[in-house]
């Protein structure tokens, strides 16, 4: 059996359902894919004279930034309300109130933000409650 191919016929080879295959995939993962936002707060702890304690493995460490945002378990709160932060905290927990809380407020941080984070643990039932510093320079 003698094939003829006609004058003026191309070979070639069909890329439309390969591009069809690339963008399906394309899609499926765009669509899959999770982004994780990180958000570290930068701090400037108030100076203090005294004995660094040792940290525990399971605590609860508030941060409270500059501008008065809370951080939890290096968690950023969605915002600074006193609800939130004390839904958080209660999650955290786990309703184990012997875990310590620390509190690691900026120098310039709002003092209602660092009393709202204090009155929020206490009201959970929260007793062991430290706040942080960083150890003065003696010159």
């Amino acid at each position: 059996m003698k094939f003829r191919r006609q004058r003026g016929e191309e070979i070639g080879v069909n890329l439309t359902p390969l591009i069809d295959v690339v963008f399906l995939l394309l899609i499926f993962f765009m669509v899959s894919t999770t982004f994780k936002k990180e958000t570290h707060i930068s701090l400037n702890l108030p100076e203090a004279e005294g004995e660094q304690v040792k940290a525990e493995n399971n605590q609860i460490e508030i941060v409270i930034s500059a501008k008065g945002e809370f951080s939890i378990n290096e968690r950023a709160l969605i915002n600074n309300e006193f609800g939130t932060l004390r839904a958080a905290i209660k999650k955290v927990g786990k309703g184990d109130t012997e875990l310590p809380v620390i509190i690691s407020a900026d120098g310039n941080a709002p003092h209602q933000a660092v009393v709202n984070a204090m009155d929020a643990a206490g009201q959970l039932g929260y007793s062991r409650l430290s706040i942080t510093t960083r150890q003065r320079d003696v010159q």
